[in-house]
């Protein structure tokens, strides 16, 4: 039976499951391996931050996400097809692991981030 997300550790378990399938993923994949080679003991632990603070409001992410797609866009374009894959493949884990209120708050609060990214980035 699948359960809400409760904790940090629900939110590791499924930001890891969604990067195991972003690392592999045929539309966006390579963006971690080939564009920018990807640190995944740094990047991991930011993004877990960055997820608990935007879920729990804990305070523990400081960085500017925007700036980093922006740089990452300059060395190679993203486009509409780029933000739908990711927004799908965080739904679709998300879905995967849980269910309930705080699985729906992740996955809105996931594609208004995915939206706003997209319009600042590659308009």
């Amino acid at each position: 039976m699948k359960t809400d997300i409760r904790d940090r550790a629900d939110i590791e378990h499924l930001i890891n499951a969604f990067y195991s399938k972003v690392k592999i993923d045929p539309v966006i994949g390579f963006y971690f391996s080939k564009v920018v080679n990807v640190n995944w003991d740094s990047h991991l632990p930011k993004m877990y931050d960055f997820w608990e603070n935007i879920l729990f409001h804990s305070g523990v992410y400081s960085g500017n996400p925007m700036e980093k797609h922006v740089q990452l866009h300059q060395k190679h374009p993203m486009n509409q097809e780029h933000f739908k894959q990711w927004t799908s493949l965080f739904t679709q884990t998300a879905d995967e692991l849980f269910e309930g209120e705080m699985v729906e708050t992740i996955k809105q609060r996931a594609l208004s981030i995915a939206t706003v990214m997209q319009i600042k980035v590659i308009s």
